[in-house]
Order: C-alpha cells, then structure tokens, then sequence
C-alpha cells in the first residue's frame, strides 16, 4: 500500500463569477521513501492539491466536491479538525514557499522551532524545553546552519534567503514527519542556494526514509530529485510517469511546452551595439549604507559597502547581463546608474551627462530617457489606479500625449506589450504575474526612454510566462533601439538575453565578458561555481552535479 494515495480528488472554488474548478478529478500515489514532483504554471491546481489534504483551504470558497485521500490507509479528507490537527506538522510537514512572510518576525527561531514539541496536542508526543532544545540545535546542525547553539536565539529578519529557508526545513522535520510536502522552496533563492537545498532535501528524505512532494513550476529544478513526475495544467493532470520518461520520452504537448520554456541556449537575436561613446559610463562608483544589524555595528559606524569602486560601460543598443547572489549589489547597482539612491562617490554619465553632478531639478528632464522594471510587479504598480492610468500617466507628465492622442498611444502601446485593449479598465489585481509584468513593461517604454534597467524581471514567473517575458524585452529591444541593464541571479536567463555580462560579488564586479566567451572559459573560480549551480534538465545529468555539490 502507497503512503499516500488519492483518487478522484475534485475541489472546487464557488465565487461571485461562478464555479472555478480548481482541481478536477486527479489521482496520484506517493510511495514511503520516494518523491513525487507536481509542476505546472500558476494556477493549475498544484498547491491547492496539496493543502487540501490538510486542511489548509478556505472553507468557503474552496469545497472538496469528490475524492479521498488515504495517508496510511486513512482517509484525510474526512478526518475531523482535531485529527488532522494531530496530522498536521507530525506526519505530514508542509515547507512554504516564502519563508519571510512564514515565519513569526517577533519570536526567535529557537522558539518556534521547538513550539509543536512543547506544547503538542498529543499529551504522550510533549517533551520538555530542555529536550526540545537539544532537538534543535541538532536539527539546525544538520540542515546547514552555522554555530547552531547562538543562532538557536537569533530572528528571521538576521538570517539570508538561504537560510531561513533552511530553518523552514528544519520546523517542518522537527516532528520526524512521514510526507513532507515542499510547496516551490526554492523559487526566490540563487541558483547556487537553490542547489544546496534541493540536495539538502534529497539527503534528508534518504536519511530519514521520508516520502516527498514537491510542488514546482520549472522541470529544471526537479530533474535531479524527481522519482516520478505529476505534470497539471488547469487542474487535471496531462501526464504522469516517472522523471525519465516526463524528460526523453514524452509525446504530451503541454509536457513539452514546459520542457522547451527552460532557457538552455544562447541568445537568439542579435542586437547591435553601436560603435562609438557608450551611453551609459559609470566611473568608481561607490554606494555604501550606514550598517544598523547590530547595537554594535551601529556604535562603531560600520558600512556596507553595496557598491564597491565599479566601473563599466555600456554601448547604445546593447544588453548588458549582470549577475550574482542576493546581496551581492546588483539591484543597488542599477539604482545607482539611474540616481535612484545617494551615492557615496564617483560619477555616471549618461549620454556624456554627468548625472551624479546633477540636482534633483535638474535631473527631472532625464527621467524619461531612463526607466526601470522592477522585480515585483504588484508592488510597483499603484493598486488604485487601470492599466489605462498606469500607461497614460506617463505619457501625460512628460508632455508626450494630450486629451487628443492619449488614447491611440495607451491602446499603442497595449498592443506592443501584448495585452488585450479590453482590459485597459481593469486594475493590477486582475491580472496575472505574467501580465502584471507586461503592463510594468509598458509603463518603461511608454516615455520611449533610451536606456532600461531591467531588475530580475522574470524571476518570479512561471518557465513558460518567463519565455514570452524574455522574447517580448527582446523585440521591444530591437523594435526600439533600447539600450539595457539586464539583472538577474538565473544565470541561464541572463546568456538567453545579454550580449555581454558582468559578474557581480560583495559589491565588486569580479568579472565580464561576451556571454558566450565566458560561459566556455569562466576564470573567476566565483563565476564557475554560478555556472555550475544552473540546474539541468536533464535527470541523469542533474542527479550527478547534485550529488557532486
């Protein structure tokens, strides 16, 4: 008998709009010791699958219309609250996808690690803090974390990306769980990050015989770890086989329409940098920030030094690759070019305008020349205001559209970014991440500027999303003559897009190149290690660079 088993699973959401059948009829089993991945892109029922086994789904709208789910023969969807109370977190752990916003930013890591020990519903399973705090500290050792005994007291806001996703794992094993379900654990992280903790989680399902789901939306990411494959789309699944046969063998469409969105290759459009003086030149740049993480780092003064002496230059009509890991300058960096944060010394020119010489005022008159897509979307666009007054802002500040013509050039330029005109009316909230980032990319190119600082636009997209996302930077690129400052830490999204790249580390640029000519012959050992660290889609492959980490 599989540990887990569910059939005929349907769950539906009853809204104002009507029926949305979120997941539809699917069937799956997960065997003790192996792991199953469920991909697909957002919204295909993958998470809503998962936390309907434990009841983690609001109640309305979400109704579980037919199905069962047995965990070790028992049937979770009909077990009362208090049982799956006793399910949940001891026999099966959910590892969410962000850990910022899971864990509780007023208690200390320590203390929410040991919580579900001490104060158990399950009288019999209680241990005492002292044993509890033995546990974790243990636990915290095995999943990485440096010096466990003093971080035992620290809070999430004093740990990395990395880590606190690592003390993530850690609560969801504290339990000694039997079916751990990672809900897309690595998707904000670094590739070399991303590579530690997909190997930490192999080691720990082998040490511990645990089964695994884990839920992702990149066939990448899961070719190295993936015994079998559950591939959905619109919540039925279009395929199911095991890892092998999902990556050389399968004749599903959809199935391969994933597989073709994973960027693998170089640069398919060929932009032409114009000869002559660059653009955009940045000498000796420096950009450091008062150091407050501690009573003592403030006491001395300390710095961070974000942006340490760069110096580069960027050509008309080029795109430039930067890359690193998070903290390493990179958003700082583009922020900086664009004055949109103090600098401490050095200077940017652009078009052979020394903008960090400028004021305020004076520098007003550029802004349209430079603009910038931010990573989130949903952030940087105002919640308050349609898509038609997100573009025709713009236009209408800076003079480039009246009453007469503001319509034509919105609907303009709803068309270049490939948006449907009749949704102009709509707010950020009814589009998807996708389209979200396509209005974004709008709002940048509506002024016509001359120079774009794209910071991780698809980074938080689905595989496919990110594909149409990348050709439509490209096209925009050549259509417009753009010049582009093209950030992200996915290193094979940077060589699909970047004619030249630039390596990024503690605030110093450590090396550049043509794309091409360094990812065949990197010299910087930082650099092999990020080429290195890009997930294969290929399971064999992948199975082997993990296990070489």
């Amino acid at each position: 008998m599989a540990l887990l088993d569910v059939n005929g699973l349907k769950i539906y959401f009853h809204t104002r709009d009507g029926v949305v059948k979120a997941v539809d009829d699917i069937s799956f089993s997960v065997d003790k010791g192996e792991t199953l991945a469920i991909v697909g892109e957002s919204g295909s029922g993958k998470s809503v699958t998962c936390y309907s086994l434990l009841d983690l789904l609001p109640k309305p709208p979400a109704k579980i219309e037919a199905g069962s789910a047995l965990f070790d023969g028992e049937d979770l969807l009909s077990c009362s609250a208090e049982r799956i109370r006793q399910i949940r977190g001891n026999d099966i752990a959910v590892i969410f996808q962000d850990p910022m916003t899971s864990l509780n930013p007023f208690i200390s890591i320590g203390e929410q690690l040991i919580e579900p020990l001490i104060y158990h519903p399950d009288p019999s399973r209680r241990i005492s803090r002292d044993a509890a705090k033995s546990r974790a500290i243990e636990l915290l050792d095995e999943v990485g974390i440096v010096d466990p005994h003093s971080r035992f007291h620290c809070y999430a806001h004093e740990f990395s990306g990395g880590m606190r996703q690592r003390v993530m794992i850690a609560m969801a094993l504290i339990t000694q769980p039997r079916l751990l379900i990672c809900d897309e654990p690595t998707t904000a992280l670094d590739v070399t990050i991303q590579a530690q903790i997909l190997e930490l989680i192999k080691k720990l399902q082998q040490s511990r015989d645990m089964a695994v789901i884990f839920i992702s939306h990149d066939l990448g990411v899961v070719a190295g770890i993936a015994d079998k494959i559950m591939v959905m789309c619109q919540g039925t699944v279009r395929e199911a086989a095991d890892a092998e046969s999902i990556f050389y063998r399968s004749d599903n469409a959809y199935t391969k329409s994933l597989l073709a969105a994973i960027p693998t290759g170089a640069k398919t459009i060929d932009n032409r940098a114009e000869a002559g003086r660059p653009l955009i030149e940045v000498s000796h740049l420096k950009t450091y920030f008062n150091d407050y993480s501690s009573p003592a780092a403030r006491a001395e003064k300390r710095q961070v030094k974000a942006v340490d002496d760069v110096s580069l230059a960027i050509q008309r009509g080029e795109i430039l690759g930067l890359v690193g890991e998070s903290g390493s300058g990179k958003s700082t960096l583009g922020r900086s070019i664009l004055q949109l944060v103090p600098t401490t010394s050095g200077t940017v020119s652009f078009d052979g305008t020394a903008l960090s010489s400028l004021s305020t005022a004076q520098l007003m008159p550029w802004r349209k020349r430079m603009q910038m897509i931010f990573q989130d979307p949903y952030a940087s666009l105002n919640p308050r205001m349609t898509v038609y007054q997100t573009l025709a802002e713009p236009l209408l500040y800076q003079g480039l559209a009246d009453s007469s013509t503001i319509d034509q050039q919105v609907q303009q330029l709803m068309d270049d970014v490939g948006l449907a005109r009749a949704s102009m009316r709509k707010y950020p909230h009814e589009f998807s991440g996708g389209q979200r980032q396509r209005i974004a990319i709008g709002r940048a190119v509506a002024t016509k500027p001359d120079f774009i600082v794209a910071d991780e636009p698809v980074s938080a997209l689905d595989v496919t999303i990110q594909a149409q996302i990348l050709d439509l930077i490209l096209t925009l690129v050549e259509r417009h003559n753009l010049t582009m400052l093209f950030i992200s830490h996915d290193l094979s999204v940077v060589r699909s897009i970047s004619d030249r790249v630039m390596v990024m580390h503690h605030g110093v640029l450590v090396e550049q190149g043509d794309t091409e000519a360094l990812w065949a012959k990197p010299k910087q050992t930082y650099t092999q290690n990020l080429l290195r660290a890009i997930p294969l889609a290929d399971p064999k492959k992948e199975r082997r660079r993990l296990s070489s980490l």
